[in-house]
């Protein structure tokens, strides 16, 4: 049988609507030892998902360990998108065995979660792997994510797509939020975020726009 195409885009795509953000542990303890990713880009990946999440009004948890005795504040690039929203404190390694946080996702009806932060082999390994043993459908923003060696954060990875966990990048995340440009409402937004966060292909919009006056879409 034939097949036939259709203008409609697959199911595995995320959209603003359809899953939950999960930010874990960006915290000034867990980047000092974080090596397999710059801390600079780090930052600057945390905070184009957050922005982009904040923007696209996507349900977004934000949760640490030890706050005040140990690991310290979440970064502001991810508190400032998010101004006022409570931070889940845990004890847990496993974000997955907190009730508070699990009481919370509950609480949002989404059967798809996408988790981002530190550390990868740890803090985010766990929770992914609960939620696909219990149904969820789990994406995992690897350049949001970082280790304390690339070893360690490249066999997580592995791990968790081995288990049916989905990868992506900040960049995909925010684009895929968009999905089309001919959605004007989002478009300012979105170009904007890119501008200001989009390394290359936001220093691309800028000379586009100021030199060409171009338009995507």
């Amino acid at each position: 049988m034939p097949i036939s195409a259709t203008p409609t885009p697959g199911k595995t795509l995320v959209s603003p609507t359809d899953h939950v953000l999960i930010m874990i542990d960006f915290q000034s303890q867990m980047a000092f030892a974080t090596k397999s990713i710059d801390a600079v880009l780090l930052r600057n990946n945390a905070a184009l998902i957050a922005s982009a999440a904040a923007g696209f009004k996507v349900p977004t948890i934000l949760t640490t360990v030890a706050e005040k005795s140990f690991s310290g504040p979440m970064f502001d690039e991810i508190t400032e998108a998010f101004p006022g929203q409570p931070l889940l404190d845990r004890t847990s390694m496993n974000t997955w065995e907190d009730a508070g946080v699990i009481d919370h996702l509950n609480t949002l009806g989404k059967t798809r979660v996408v988790f981002a932060g530190l550390w990868t082999s740890v803090c985010i390994v766990s929770p992914a792997l609960s939620a696909i043993d219990q149904g969820f459908e789990v994406y995992v923003i690897a350049d949001a994510c970082g280790d304390v060696t690339d070893e360690a954060h490249d066999r997580a990875m592995d791990r968790m797509v081995q288990a049916g966990a989905r990868p992506m990048t900040s960049l995909q995340y925010l684009l895929e939020l968009q999905r089309d440009w001919a959605r004007t409402e989002t478009y300012d937004m979105t170009t904007g975020i890119a501008k200001k966060l989009g390394g290359a292909y936001g220093l691309g919009i800028i000379y586009a726009k100021s030199m060409f006056n171009a338009h995507e879409g």
